[in-house]
């Protein structure tokens, strides 16, 4: 499959390693390819292009950029995202340091960052995903109890099988939350996840929902 991944971090080299690792192909879309190309020259396979060309380039689209700047870089992508699955590994944290390990959202408790890019772009298959844990556990994970799970939502139920296929492939069992509305209830784990890290230094865990 080809994936074009929005972004130039920690996530989204993370993700376009792990993709390239189970056999897809992966071009990674940034403002400035300078700031990649060290990464570039270490990782062979990835291919850097702005966030337009990543997202002309992908089957699938993976937008991996700090929330704030989300809107924008999908504003920047464009018609490419139409009619495309775009997993959304975004979260709405605010320029703000923790209270107490809790970070601050954007966003009110009837919102989302998601349902605000679904709505900007509604030719396009959102679905959060990849959101709810470090980039250190995002590819592979390897935990006791078992394959760890990933809460997914969004209105596209086509989009969510291809979602659940890639988290399938990178060690992760799907939940699907529903519709895009569920968003608001799967950001802010984002913001749960954190708490251990900033309390006590502990980055590696991961959720797991028991039936």
């Amino acid at each position: 499959m080809k994936i074009g991944i929005i972004g130039s971090g920690v996530v989204a080299q993370t993700l376009a390693a792990g993709f390239l690792k189970h056999g897809h192909q992966v071009t990674l879309g940034t403002r400035d390819p300078a700031r990649l190309a060290s990464y570039a020259d270490t990782t062979p396979g990835v291919q850097v292009a702005s966030g337009a060309q990543a997202a002309a380039f992908g089957d699938v689209v993976v937008l991996a950029v700090k929330g704030s700047a989300a809107l924008q870089a999908a504003r920047d992508a464009g018609a490419a995202l139409d009619g495309k699955p775009v997993l959304d590994a975004c979260n709405p944290i605010a320029d703000a340091p923790p209270v107490d390990g809790v970070l601050a959202s954007f966003t009110g408790p009837n919102d989302s960052l998601m349902e605000q890019l679904q709505r900007a772009h509604p030719a396009a298959r959102f679905v959060k995903a990849f959101n709810s844990v470090g980039a250190a556990r995002m590819i592979d994970p390897s935990f006791e109890g078992g394959p760890p799970t990933m809460f997914i939502a969004g209105d596209d139920a086509d989009a969510k099988a291809v979602a659940t296929r890639l988290l399938a492939e990178v060690g992760w069992e799907a939940a699907d939350m529903g519709g895009a509305v569920a968003a608001r209830a799967i950001e802010p784990l984002a913001v749960l996840w954190c708490i251990p890290g900033f309390r006590d230094n502990s980055w590696t865990h991961g959720f797991k929902l028991l039936r």
